[in-house]
C-alpha cells in the first residue's frame, strides 16, 4: 500500500510503500519469499529526517492499542507494543505514581522509536538516554527469529538496537523501569541570563541541584544582548497530583500554509517578546507535566508553520572543554547566514552512559536549532554547522537529519561499522544508505 509517512520535518514529502505490520510479520517469519525487499519499522513520524524513511524498500507501521501494555505497580516495571506512545504510557502509569525517567520534548513518540532514536531529555546528567531504562525487547529479525534481548541476553544486539534507528529489526514489545515521582506536576523556576558566560557558569550547578534543566536561547539576538537567554529548571512537586491532562491539542495549524510564517521579522518579536515574558516570572512557580515537557504538544500539526518546504533541525553535542568557545560560534553563523531559528535550545550533557552502540549524547553541551527549508543558502549553512562541530570534537545528532555527509556522520560516529555489523541484511533506510554506506536508495 501506499501512503504520507512523512517525516515531522517534512522536507521530502511523497507517497511512501508501506506494509501493514501483520503482512510484514509474517514476511520476516515464514520463507524467504520477501527477500530482496528491505523494511523498517515506522512509529509516529516524530523524526524530523530520513532515518525513518525507506525509500528503495517499505516501512512497516507500528502503532499499536494503547491498551496493549501491562504496568506491574510493586516494581514499576511496563510490559507494552512497541507502537504504543509516550502518552499512553503516562496516562496507564501516571495515576500509580510513575513516569516516564526520560522522555523528549513530545509525547507522541512511540515506545519503539524511543528505544531506536535512544532518546533523551532535560535530565540526562541524572539519568542517561531512554536506552538507561530498557530492561529488555523482543526482536524480530529477516532470519524468522524472535531475538529476547537485553543486558545478559544477546548483549551485543541489544546494545545495537538501542540507537539503532531500527535497522537491526522489527522491536515488538518491551519492558521499561518506569520512575517513581511524588507528582505530576513541576516546581519550575526561571533564571534569565544576559550571554552565554553567565549561563555556563550556572549549569552545572543547576544540574547538581535539579532533576530537570534546559535552556531557551535567543538566536537572534546580537551586539551586547547576544547570547541571552533563560535557564529553566524544575523539579518533581510534593503536592501529590496524579492527574492525567486531556489529549487534544489546545491549537492547532488547520492547514499545509503556501509560505513560511516562520522568518527573522516574525521571529525577532516573538523571541524578544518570549525572553520578557519568561524574564518576568524569574522565580519559583508551579507547572503541569505538559507544559514543562511538552509545549509544543500543545499546538497541533505546529510543523505546518515552517511552510510547504518544510524545516530542517541541526542538534550538535560539543565537548565540555571546547563549549564556550563553539556555541556562540554556532548561533554567530545561523544569524550571519541570515536564517532565523524558532526553537534553540541548549542543555547539558552529563556523564552516564548509554547502552546503546550509536547513542548520541556524550559529555558536553547540545545546542538544538531549527530552520524553514530555504534550499541551497540552509543547506550551506548546515554543512558549516557541521563544520564547527566536528571540529570541535563534537558530533551532529543522525535522527535529527536530513542531509549530513557520511564524512560528517562518521567522524562523529566511528563505531558506525559495528552498526552495519549487526544490522539486519533486511532492513534500511535513506539516511544509512546515504550517510554510512554512501549510495542512493537501494
Amino acid at each position: 500500500m501506499l501512503g504520507a509517512f512523512d517525516s515531522f520535518g517534512r522536507v521530502d514529502r511523497r507517497q511512501r510503500m508501506a506494509l501493514p505490520v501483520a503482512d510484514a510479520l509474517a514476511i520476516l517469519r515464514g520463507p524467504a519469499d520477501g527477500a530482496g525487499l528491505t523494511l523498517l519499522p515506522f512509529g509516529n513520524g516524530r523524526s524530523y529526517g530520513d532515518s525513518c524513511h525507506n525509500d528503495g524498500g517499505a516501512l512497516v507501521p507500528m502503532r499499536a492499542p494503547s491498551a496493549d501494555m501491562s504496568l506491574d505497580p510493586e516494581s514499576g516495571l511496563l510490559d507494552a507494543a512497541a507502537g504504543v506512545t509516550l502518552e499512553d504510557i503516562i496516562a496507564l502509569v501516571a495515576p500509580h505514581g510513575f513516569f516516564l525517567p526520560v522522555t523528549p520534548g513530545t509525547r507522541h513518540v512511540t515506545l519503539g522509536g524511543a528505544i531506536a532514536n535512544d532518546v533523551h531529555g532535560k535530565n540526562h546528567h541524572l539519568r542517561g538516554t531512554f536506552g538507561c531504562h530498557v530492561a529488555s525487547f523482543e526482536l524480530l529479525r529477516s532470519d524468522g527469529e524472535t531475538h529476547h534481548c537485553s543486558a545478559t541476553s544477546n548483549p551485543a544486539l541489544f546494545a545495537a538496537t538501542i540507537g539503532g534507528m531500527g535497522l537491526t529489526g522489527i522491536i515488538t514489545r518491551a519492558r521499561l523501569k518506569l520512575m517513581r515521582v511524588s507528582a505530576l506536576d513541576i516546581d519550575e523556576e526561571v533564571v534569565p541570563f544576559a550571554h552565554l558566560d553567565e549561563y555556563f557558569d550556572r549549569a552545572e550547578q543547576a544540574d547538581l541541584r535539579n532533576e530537570y534543566a534546559v535552556a531557551w536561547v535567543d538566536q537572534l539576538a546580537a551586539g551586547r544582548s547576544a547570547g541571552r537567554g533563560v535557564l529553566i529548571t524544575g523539579n518533581h512537586a510534593d503536592n501529590g497530583n496524579r492527574k492525567v491532562e486531556t489529549r487534544a491539542s489546545r491549537l492547532a495549524v488547520p492547514f499545509d500554509l503556501p509560505f513560511s510564517a516562520l522568518n527573522r521579522l516574525s521571529l525577532s518579536a516573538f523571541n524578544a517578546a518570549y525572553f520578557t515574558a519568561k524574564s518576568r516570572k524569574h522565580g519559583v512557580h508551579r507547572a503541569s507535566y505538559g507544559s514543562f515537557f511538552y509545549p509544543l504538544d500543545g499546538v497541533g500539526h505546529w510543523n505546518r508553520l515552517y511552510g510547504p518546504r518544510g524545516l530542517f533541525q541541526h542538534q550538535s553535542v560539543i565537548p565540555f572543554d571546547a563549549a564556550r568557545q563553539t556555541i556562540p560560534l554556532l548561533l554567530q553563523a545561523s544569524r550571519d547566514a541570515g536564517h532565523a531559528s524558532f526553537l534553540t535550545v541548549l542543555k547539558r550533557f552529563g556523564d552516564v552512559g548509554s547502552p546503546g552502540l550509536l547513542s548520541f549524547p556524550r559529555p558536553g553541551y547540545t545546542l538544538t536549532m531549527d530552520f524553514p527549508n530555504r534550499g541551497a543558502r540552509t543547506l550551506a549553512l548546515l554543512a558549516r554547522l557541521d563544520e564547527l562541530t566536528i571540529d570541535a570534537g563534537g558530533r551532529v545528532n543522525p535522527y535529527k537529519d536530513q542531509r549530513m555527509s557520511p564524512a560528517t556522520f562518521k567522524a562523529g560516529f566511528p563505531s558506525w561499522s559495528e552498526l552495519e555489523t549487526w544490522r539486519d541484511p533486511g532492513f534500511s533506510s535513506n539516511f544509512w544508505q546515504r550517510a554510512a554506506l554512501n549510495s542512493p536508495h537501494s
